[in-house]
């Protein structure tokens, strides 16, 4: 069956083109600093915001009209499977990622909800040795089932965490199946509504816990992709333990985590967490952890997780040049974890949202790459940290100081000069890269 009938393959044709079924600027095979445009950017599009998402709200019913659904949740399933595909091959998108809740139903029970994971991935599986298409990553929804209300693996209920341990067990079964380079874990319910009940060195050491067999298990069944946590402050709950990329650096060199973890970071996450995407980027990248990021943006005037495509050129470009210091994103990608806004609720808006956000990064990809070649904040940070390169800054930096002699150097020098940063300037120049 042929869900999108009137959509042919999206194809680059410019910025002339005045077709909306059309790249203007992602061009796949465009050379950008000696790798190709999908070398750089390793699109994929989430399962759970395109297939299963309703356009549903907390003060309004669902709005999408989809062409998918069957005359049972397995029939639907099934279905979905290929409407999935066919966008992905139209779209030229070469990875996906899922929940095991998206791609199959829970059914009656946990055996139950396996064997339709079981029967679902088999047709993945056939798709994806079809069509080439690759699984970027894969992982398990402990949040929203009501048996995760207080968390799963920092859960009080010992049941409780058998259940996600047997969730994550099955999660990598799959991914071995499926060839999958990474998996994820984001603790959407891994925090607490209160301190008052809360033990929570007990909670994280048992989180580590199950880390630590998910990461032994992989090795005994000879598949262990990347691992990534993927950060976020709150909402669903009220405070959780992965709060921002610093946090969970924190608890991954804590309990020795560092050789297996990296990060999966969400632009719409940094912002909820206090920080610019661009921030959350830095601190992965400088700490040997950016391992892959959700492809999103967030509204400045609302507070919560809003999951919009990415259109904001600016953001995007100082997400690109992140990458590019980072040498490249690989095995990580650069995930759509976006879904379209509720009055988009034709199919056909999700051919124009994944467009709009490829073209988005495809501008910044470019952006990023001139201004590397110009070098043009390399020089601005070389010129600001230069009075340590020579004389007692690169003393200092040798080790070759203690408290002492700096005293001694300090009062001979008490008349330092500090030059301004001309940060308008900066900003001003910077504008002149967003094409």
């Amino acid at each position: 069956m042929n869900y999108y009938p009137n959509i042919e393959k999206i194809k680059f044709e410019g910025t002339e083109s005045k077709n909306p079924f059309a790249f203007r600027h992602y061009n796949p095979e465009e050379v950008v600093l000696g790798k190709t445009m999908k070398e750089h950017l390793r699109f994929a599009v989430c399962y759970w915001h395109t297939m299963t998402q309703d356009g549903s709200d907390p003060f309004g019913n669902a709005v999408n009209k989809r062409p998918w659904f069957g005359k049972t949740a397995m029939d639907t399933a099934r279905n979905r499977v290929e409407a999935f595909f066919e966008l992905l091959e139209k779209l030229g998108a070469e990875y996906f990622c899922f929940h095991d809740v998206d791609i199959a139903p829970e059914g009656n029970s946990l055996e139950e909800f396996f064997q339709n994971i079981d029967e679902i991935t088999d047709l993945i599986k056939q798709k994806m040795d079809e069509t080439g298409i690759k699984l970027l990553w894969n992982t398990a929804n402990m949040f929203s089932n009501p048996r995760f209300v207080s968390g799963a693996a920092s859960t009080n209920q010992a049941e409780v965490f058998a259940i996600a341990a047997a969730q994550v067990k099955k999660g990598l079964d799959v991914s071995k199946k499926l060839g999958g380079a990474n998996y994820v874990f984001w603790g959407g319910r891994e925090g607490y509504e209160t301190l008052l009940n809360t033990d929570m060195k007990f909670e994280q050491d048992n989180i580590a816990r199950l880390f630590k067999m998910a990461v032994n298990y992989s090795e005994k069944i000879g598949h262990k992709p990347q691992f990534l946590i993927e950060p976020k402050p709150m909402e669903p709950s009220k405070h959780q333990y992965d709060f921002d990329a610093a946090t969970t650096l924190q608890f991954i060199q804590k309990y020795g985590l560092e050789n297996d973890f990296k990060l999966n970071l969400e632009a719409n996450h940094a912002t909820l967490a206090g920080h610019t995407f661009e921030h959350e980027l830095t601190v992965a990248r400088i700490n040997g952890a950016l391992g892959s990021i959700d492809a999103n943006q967030g509204d400045v005037l609302l507070g919560w997780d809003t999951d919009e495509f990415p259109t904001n050129i600016y953001d995007v470009t100082l997400t690109m040049r992140e990458i590019l210091e980072n040498g490249g994103i690989a095995p990580g990608g650069i995930n759509f974890d976006a879904k379209v806004r509720r009055s988009a609720f034709d199919v056909e808006d999700l051919f124009l949202a994944h467009i709009a956000g490829m073209d988005t990064f495809a501008r910044g990809l470019k952006n990023a790459a001139k201004l590397k070649q110009d070098g043009f904040l390399e020089e601005l940070i070389a010129e600001r940290y230069a009075s340590f390169q020579t004389g007692i800054g690169a003393s200092i930096l040798a080790d070759q100081e203690d408290l002492e002699s700096l005293s001694t150097f300090a009062l001979e020098h008490e008349d330092a000069e500090v030059k301004s940063s001309h940060i308008e300037y900066v900003k001003n120049v910077l504008n002149d890269y967003m094409k």
